[in-house]
C-alpha cells in the first residue's frame, strides 16, 4: 500500500487491518497524531483524508490505500506555521496540548468548506474533539480570528509579569513536535501488559508461567510481587504508604495489578489477558462506606479499625446551642459520586536501566515524589533513579500518583532493556484514582435578619482500597466546608473510609467541591426560609477584612468576595428577570428556567503542611540565563508564568532566558504540580 502523507509518498508495510493512527505513529513516526481512546470518542487522532477530517483510530489503513493524508506536521510548511497554528499560539488555545492536533485538523476541514464561519459553525465543527483544559473559548476564538496571524513579541525587561504573551512551550504544541508519554519509545524497547483483578475482592493463585510463556512466542518475562527488588508498596503520603506494586495473595479492588507480562510489541498487542494462568477465589466486598463501617465487615486493610483511614475536625463556639436559638435552620443530606478525571492522554512511558541507574520517562505531575517512591521500590538510592517527565496531556490530580511507573521500572531493572507501556482508555479508567464520592449531612442556621449563626457539617468520603490522597481530603474538607462566610459557631467532621473500590485521590480541590455543593445548596434553602435573595444573603454573610475564618485566621487585606458579589449583582438580577419572563410565557407547560448562584474558596498549596519549592538559575557561556524549573507544566502554564516572574525579579528581558524543564537529574525539587500552588509557591522561589 501507498499513502501520500503531508506531500510525501510512503510505502506502508503494516497489514491492511492496522489502524491508520498506529501506522502514522509507529511506522511513519508522525506522533503529532495523538491517541486518546481508540474508539472515535475523543477526536485527538483526527487527520485529513482526501480533504475531509476523520478519526484515524477508526480507519483501517487498507481503506485509504493511495489517499492523501494530512497530519498536524503537514500544517507547517518550510519551517513556517500556518495562520491557524499562529492564531492558536496567539490566543493561548493550546494548554496541555494533547487535543490541539485534532482541533487544528478539524478547524482546517471547516475553513476549507466555510470561508467565514459563524461562531456556532465553529463550535459545532469542533464538537467532535474533546478538550479537558480550556473550556473551548480560546480555541473557538483562535479559529474565528485565524486571519490575525500575529507575530509573537516578547516583553521588555521588567514588563513580563502581566504581559499577554504566547506560551513559551506553545510552538511545539501547535506544530506536533511536543512529546507525550506514548510518543517516545526506544527502538529496542520491550512492551508491558498488566494482568488485573476482575473482582472487587479475591484471593488468587498464579499458575504455570513457564508453559504460558512457551505458548506465547515473543513474551520474554512475567513479574509478580516476589520480583520487586525493594519495597512492594507505594503511596502519595509517607505515613500512608500502603498500595502494593503487585498484590501478593489477595486483590482488594477490581483492577488491582497482580502480574506484569513483558514481551515484544506485537506479542503484547496480541495478548489476551484472560489466557494468563491465574485462579481467582472471589470474596465478599464492601463498596460503599456504610458497608465498610458496618459491624462485622471484613478489614479491607489490617490495622485500620472500622475501616477508617483518617478523620479531620474543626470546631469553634457552641454549635448546638446556636442552632437551638436560631430563628431559621435547614438540615439536608447530599451525595456525590466517583468522578473520572478523563484527561485525554492515557498514562504512558518507558523505563531503561544503565548500570545501576534507572531512568523513567512519562507523564507525571510529581517527578521528585515519583523518584523517591521508585527508589524504595527498586531498593536503590534516590540518586540511582532519574524521572524525566514527558509533556503531560492533562492530569487534574490523578497523575500525582504512581500508576505505570513501578511496573516498567521493575521490568527494566531485571531485563536491562527499555520497557514501555501505554494504558488503554479502559485500563486508565479502571485502575487510576477518581474524585472521592461523598455522603454529607449539613445543618445551617441564621437569626431573624439572615445573619449566619452556625454550620454543622459531617462528611464521609469513600477513599477506596488504598490511601492515595485520602488523608489530604479528610483534613482539607473541615477547613473549607464553611465557605467564604463568617461563621461564629462551626463544627465540621470528615472521615476517609476504606472500601473495595479503586483508590480515590486528588482531583481539583481535594474534597472542597463536594463540601461546597452541600453548603451552597443548603444556604439557598436557608436564604429562602429567611425571606432573602440568595445573593443578598451571601453578601450579608461574606467574609471581610478583619473577620476570622473558622480556623481563626484573620486576613487584614485582600478578602474580595463582597466585591465579587457586587460585580455579579446586575447580571444576577437580569438573569432572574429573564427566567421569570420565560417561565411566565410557558402557559403551564413543562419547561422552566432557573438561575443558580454559588461561591467557593480554596487555599492554594498543601493544607496544614509545608509548601517547599526550589528554583535554580545559572548563566550559560553564551550569556543567556538558564532557568532550571522543576514545576511540571500540565497545561496550566507554569513554564511561562514562572519564567515571567524570574525575568522581572532579575530585571532582565524574557528573551534572554532558556528554560530547563523538570528532570530530577538536573532540576531542584519544585514540589508537586497540584493544589493551584505552582504560580504562588514556585513563583515566590523564582
Amino acid at each position: 500500500m501507498k499513502l501520500n502523507v503531508n506531500g510525501t509518498v510512503c510505502d506502508i508495510r503494516s497489514p491492511a487491518h492496522a489502524r491508520l493512527s498506529d501506522v502514522l505513529r509507529d511506522e511513519l513516526k508522525l506522533t503529532g497524531t495523538k491517541v486518546g481512546c481508540n474508539a472515535g470518542d475523543c477526536g485527538a487522532c483526527s487527520v485529513s483524508i482526501d480533504g475531509r477530517v476523520a478519526c484515524s483510530c477508526l480507519v483501517a489503513v487498507g481503506q485509504v490505500d493511495g489517499a492523501e493524508i494530512t497530519t498536524v506536521e503537514g500544517l507547517t510548511r518550510n519551517g513556517t506555521m500556518s495562520a491557524l497554528q499562529q492564531s492558536f499560539l496567539h490566543h493561548g488555545a493550546a494548554q496541555c496540548g494533547i487535543c490541539t492536533p485534532g482541533m487544528l485538523l478539524t478547524a482546517v476541514d471547516l475553513l476549507d468548506r466555510v470561508a467565514r464561519p459563524s461562531r456556532s459553525n465553529v463550535e459545532n465543527a469542533l464538537g467532535g474533539v474533546l478538550c479537558r483544559c480550556t473550556g473551548y473559548a480560546k480555541i473557538v476564538d483562535a479559529v474565528m480570528d485565524v486571519a490575525d496571524g500575529s507575530k509573537v513579541i516578547l516583553p521588555a525587561a521588567g514588563e513580563a509579569v502581566g504581559a499577554a504573551i504566547a506560551r513559551l512551550d506553545g510552538v511545539a504544541k501547535v506544530d506536533g513536535r511536543e512529546a507525550y508519554g506514548a510518543d517516545v519509545v526506544p527502538e529496542d524497547a520491550l512492551h508491558l501488559a498488566v494482568i488485573r483483578s476482575p473482582h472487587h475482592r479475591a484471593r488468587f493463585t498464579v499458575g504455570d508461567t513457564a508453559t504460558f510463556m512457551a505458548q506465547h512466542p515473543g513474551v520474554v518475562a512475567v513479574f509478580t510481587a516476589k520480583d520487586v527488588p525493594g519495597l512492594n508498596r507505594f503511596g502519595a503520603i509517607p505515613a500512608f504508604i500502603d498500595q502494593p506494586v503487585f498484590a501478593e495473595e489477595e486483590a482488594i479492588f477490581r483492577g488491582e495489578a497482580v502480574v506484569a507480562v513483558v514481551g515484544e510489541r506485537e506479542a503484547i498487542r496480541r495478548l489476551d489477558s484472560s489466557s494468563f494462568p491465574v485462579t481467582w477465589q472471589p470474596l465478599p466486598a464492601a463498596l460503599v462506606p456504610r458497608e465498610a463501617l458496618a459491624a462485622g465487615s471484613h478489614f479491607i486493610q489490617p490495622g485500620r479499625p472500622k475501616n477508617t483511614l483518617v478523620e479531620g475536625r474543626v470546631e469553634r463556639g457552641g454549635v448546638e446551642r446556636a442552632i437551638a436559638n436560631a430563628a431559621h435552620s435547614i438540615t439536608q443530606s447530599f451525595t456525590t459520586p466517583f468522578v473520572e478525571h478523563a484527561y485525554i492522554e492515557p498514562e504512558a512511558g518507558y523505563a531503561m536501566r544503565e548500570g545501576n541507574r534507572v531512568t523513567v520517562y512519562g507523564c507525571t505531575q510529581a517527578p521528585h515524589m515519583d523518584r523517591d517512591s521508585l527508589a524504595d521500590i527498586l531498593g536503590v538510592a534516590r540518586s540511582d533513579v532519574r524521572v524525566l517527565p514527558s509533556a503531560c496531556g492533562g492530569g487534574f490530580g490523578s497523575k500525582l500518583d504512581l500508576s505505570f511507573q513501578p511496573f516498567i521500572a521493575v521490568a527494566a531493572w531485571h531485563l536491562k532493556r527499555p520497557v514501555a507501556i501505554a494504558y488503554s482508555r479502559q485500563e486508565s479508567m479502571q485502575s487510576t484514582t477518581k474524585r472521592h464520592p461523598s455522603d454529607i449531612s449539613i445543618t445551617v442556621a441564621c437569626d431573624g435578619d439572615g445573619q449566619l449563626m452556625a454550620t454543622d457539617f459531617d462528611g464521609v468520603f469513600n477513599t477506596g482500597a488504598y490511601a492515595s490522597w485520602g488523608p489530604t481530603v479528610a483534613n482539607r474538607v473541615p477547613v473549607h466546608a464553611s465557605g467564604p462566610y463568617f461563621t461564629p459557631h462551626y463544627r465540621a467532621h470528615s472521615a476517609a473510609v476504606l472500601s473495595n473500590c479503586m483508590p480515590s485521590g486528588a482531583f481539583r480541590g481535594f474534597g472542597v467541591p463536594q463540601s461546597l455543593i452541600a453548603l451552597e445548596c443548603a444556604l439557598d434553602l436557608l436564604a429562602e426560609r429567611a425571606g432573602l435573595d440568595q445573593l443578598a444573603f451571601r453578601r450579608k454573610n461574606a467574609l471581610r477584612n478583619g473577620l476570622p475564618t473558622v480556623t481563626g485566621q484573620i486576613f487584614h487585606q485582600g478578602v474580595g468576595i463582597v466585591e465579587c458579589l457586587d460585580a455579579l449583582a446586575p447580571r444576577w438580577r437580569a438573569a432572574q428577570d429573564d427566567a421569570a419572563a420565560f417561565n411566565g410565557s410557558q402557559n403551564g407547560g413543562p419547561l422552566r428556567r432557573g438561575v443558580g448562584l454559588a461561591t467557593c474558596w480554596y487555599g492554594c498549596g498543601n493544607t496544614s503542611l509545608p509548601n517547599p519549592s526550589t528554583i535554580k538559575v545559572a548563566i550559560s557561556q553564551d550569556g543567556h540565563v538558564v532557568l532550571h524549573q522543576g514545576a511540571v507544566d500540565i497545561g496550566q502554564g507554569s513554564n511561562t508564568v514562572i519564567a515571567q516572574i524570574c525575568a522581572d525579579a532579575l530585571g532582565l528581558p524574557l528573551a534572554m532566558f532558556r528554560l530547563k524543564g523538570a528532570d530530577t537529574a538536573i532540576s531542584p525539587d519544585a514540589g508537586k504540580t497540584s493544589a493551584s500552588r505552582q504560580t504562588f509557591v514556585t513563583g515566590k522561589a523564582a
